[in-house]
């Protein structure tokens, strides 16, 4: 079992590359469709699994596309990671849509509409 730093260290290390091949090394059009960040990369304690969260901007067709694509290049991700970070175990790779980014805008834009509405009020009364 490895350290709680080290499993710290090679998340971080393994966000950083995964990012680095999503601009540069990954061929696939469907990754292109829709504009993609690695938002985090979580390790389990032994080593052997690696969650690759990403926020994917686009249409919902996009994001679908954009995800089966990533899916499909885990294997060469994996491979490239392993060479890349000289890891003797490399952990499988998965991938996972992030969309708090967009959860984070709805909430913010309801809050905005509340404050508007209570404003509105307030002027109401006040006249």
């Amino acid at each position: 079992m490895a350290t709680t730093r080290r499993v710290a260290r090679v998340a971080e290390l393994i966000k950083r590359e995964v990012s680095n091949m999503l601009l540069k090394d990954i061929k696939d059009d469907r990754v292109g469709m829709g504009m993609v960040s690695v938002t985090e990369a979580e390790v389990s304690g032994d080593l052997q699994h690696a969650k690759i969260f990403v926020s994917i901007y686009g249409t919902e067709e996009a994001r679908q596309q954009t995800m089966e694509a990533l899916a499909s290049a885990a294997g060469f991700i994996k491979r490239e990671v392993g060479q890349r970070l000289s890891l003797r175990r490399v952990p499988e790779i998965i991938f996972y849509e992030d969309r708090s980014f967009e959860r984070g805008v709805k909430v913010l834009s309801l809050i905005n509409q509340l404050s508007r509405e209570r404003e509105s009020k307030e002027s109401n009364l006040s006249d």
